[in-house]
């Protein structure tokens, strides 16, 4: 079966301490390479935190600060590295999700598009405008945020274009995990596909008070097993999925063959949305 070592980088990341983060970052990188890990993922925001109104001063543009820090780790490791970042794009910032691979380079930006307004991101981001489905060596592998979960068009979407599995950086309050748990179950059952998630953990102040952070990062795969479940402590944690589940499922219960996108509206929807 082909198979996928994934790690996730569940961490408490200091609102406002970049260097701080960034030495958790290299760490955990590290310690994923010397793992065997094809792919590293990290939470939501993991290199500033959730202080938004100084969220300009921690912001990059794509070819600097934070993200050329996060490309030279991904090239001295060999590693692939997603999680997202405030990217600077002119007067505005983005909260994007770059996907570096092993050599450094980035090949796709996927810049969130639902803004959680309880938090204010309405207030300090751009929303983005698309979806990311990228091709990697794996298979088609679909990107999210977050709040984006609530959203299961978005996911459809990544169904319908053939994702084997999506990657999804998250800074979820534990207030609302059981809402996680049902969320990305549900997304990777009805699309049959991995979800793999990775939330931050822990305590931190943010524009709308303290807040924690539920952790519980996960994976599910196509069948709605949970492979990995993390708890509420900072940590790597790693797993071997096995790919070939999702032609599995979708060969046993064929969802996409029998989907009738055209007698509920559903293309039109999407359309509409600009998904």
């Amino acid at each position: 079966m082909a198979k996928l070592n994934i790690s996730l980088a569940q961490m408490t990341v200091a609102t406002g301490n970049e260097r701080r983060n960034m030495d958790v970052m290299q760490q955990m990188v590290a310690e994923a390479a010397r793992r065997g890990s094809q792919v590293v993922l990290f939470p939501e925001l993991w290199s500033c935190g959730y202080g938004l109104e100084n969220i300009q001063d921690f912001a990059s543009p794509l070819n600097s600060g934070i993200f050329a820090q996060t490309s030279t780790a991904a090239r001295q490791h060999n590693i692939c590295i997603v999680g997202s970042m405030p990217e600077k794009r002119g007067v505005s910032v983005n909260n994007s999700a770059a996907f570096f691979a092993p050599n450094g380079q980035v090949v796709g930006v996927y810049r969130k598009m639902h803004l959680f307004r309880l938090m204010g991101e309405d207030r300090r981001f751009n929303a983005g405008q698309a979806p990311l489905n990228l091709d990697l060596p794996w298979g088609k592998t679909g990107m999210a945020i977050c709040y984006d979960l609530r959203f299961p068009e978005m996911f459809r979407r990544y169904g319908v274009e053939g994702s084997r599995l999506v990657l999804l950086p998250a800074a979820w309050p534990l207030s609302r995990i059981a809402h996680w748990r049902a969320l990305i179950t549900a997304r990777a059952i009805e699309n049959q596909y991995f979800m793999v998630a990775c939330n931050t953990v822990g305590e931190a102040e943010t524009d709308e008070g303290p807040t924690t952070f539920g952790g519980h990062s996960m994976i599910v795969d196509p069948w709605g097993e949970t492979v990995l479940e993390a708890g509420t402590m900072p940590g790597l944690y790693t797993v071997e999925i096995e790919l070939d589940r999702v032609e599995e499922a979708r060969a046993r219960i064929p969802v996409f063959e029998d989907r009738r996108a055209g007698a509920y509206g559903l293309d039109d929807i999407m359309s509409q949305l600009d998904l």
